[in-house]
């Protein structure tokens, strides 16, 4: 009697999924626009030493840990996202992969439990997206991308925040990709193409862009009704012609640093110049962007550092995306379009 009692009296605990930051993909398009806006309205509060509205975000998750778990390092991204929790009144906790037993002495799954029950989020800097994939699965605490071998989610906010803040608006506008086929375009593009940007990508012959992000892109172009177009060309003049914005990112990633020589000598010719922008035609008022860190053969100091370049503002901007992720995925529990 006493078991069966117990039995039934005992509510079992209701288990709820958490929303993930996977890529832009995932996100429609008025989610993803209105992260751009909580970013630009966090950078406002921020700026402006708006004290009351900074005093009612820290209270949000006062008290609470936010895990970045890290198998490479970084500069922006950590301090980024250091920056966003405290903002917040959270903890953050920096994971590097020889701090703790993640691969090593514990299953990735044994890990992931333990770490979400007692943390609000956790940042995941990782190699592959099959790693991203298994956090997203075991965590019951939103999982935030924060780069893997296939997508970069947060520099795509901060990359469409620093274009509207450019040029005052997104749609209409023409950007040119010069360079890899890598994580930062796949999300890039398709971020671009959700807030009304065409965009022209130009890669060398040899050099494969990923099909899921091509059927996406055709997609949105699709629903676009002619508003906005999606291209891939092994020219960079072809694609910088009109641009507004031009954008490259470094051709080595890491670990791929024994490949530096056969990378440099198969994107000879992509090196961003002044000449070459201007012999292509790009719009008059371009901007030049780059998610750093920035390598002399990707782009020439005469446009990294030039007046068209905007490539320090943009990286500022990692902070506020951060910010915008922890309020929509943390504190608003995945509820994007919650005001």
């Amino acid at each position: 009697m006493f078991k069966r009692f117990f039995s039934q009296s005992i509510a079992k605990p209701q288990m709820t999924t958490p929303r993930h930051l996977v890529n832009i993909l995932l996100l429609s398009n008025e989610e993803f626009a209105s992260l751009v806006s909580k970013a630009e309205a966090l950078k406002k509060v921020v700026k402006n030493g708006n004290l009351s509205q900074i005093k009612e975000n820290h209270d949000k998750l006062l008290g609470k840990v936010v895990a970045l778990l890290f198998s490479k390092r970084s500069t922006r991204t950590r301090i980024s996202t250091e920056g966003a929790a405290a903002h917040f009144g959270a903890q953050p906790m920096f994971l590097g992969k020889d701090d703790i037993q993640l691969g090593v002495n514990e299953l990735m799954y044994d890990t992931t439990k333990v770490i979400s029950l007692m943390t609000s989020c956790i940042f995941a800097r990782v190699n592959k997206h099959q790693d991203i994939q298994d956090l997203c699965k075991d965590s019951s605490v939103p999982i935030i991308n924060s780069l893997c071998d296939m997508y970069h989610p947060l520099q795509a906010i901060a990359d469409l925040l620093s274009i509207k803040e450019a040029f005052g608006r997104t749609e209409g506008l023409k950007l040119a990709w010069i360079g890899d086929a890598n994580n930062v375009i796949n999300d890039l593009a398709i971020a671009a193409l959700k807030m009304g940007i065409s965009v022209s990508v130009s890669i060398p012959s040899l050099v494969h862009f990923e099909q899921v992000i091509l059927d996406d892109a055709e997609k949105l172009v699709s629903e676009s009704n002619g508003k906005v177009s999606f291209e891939v060309v092994n020219s960079p003049a072809e694609a910088l012609k009109n641009a507004n914005v031009v954008v490259t990112d470094t051709w080595i990633s890491m670990g791929e640093e024994s490949q530096k020589e056969a990378k440099l000598k198969q994107f000879d010719g992509y090196q961003i110049t002044q000449k070459m922008v201007s012999d292509a035609g790009v719009n008059q008022d371009w901007r030049f962007m780059h998610c750093l860190p920035r390598h002399p053969e990707e782009v020439a100091d005469d446009v990294f550092y030039s007046d068209n370049s905007i490539v320090f503002e943009e990286a500022e901007n990692r902070l506020y995306a951060a910010m915008a992720v922890i309020e929509a995925f943390v504190v608003n529990k995945g509820d994007l379009l919650l005001k």
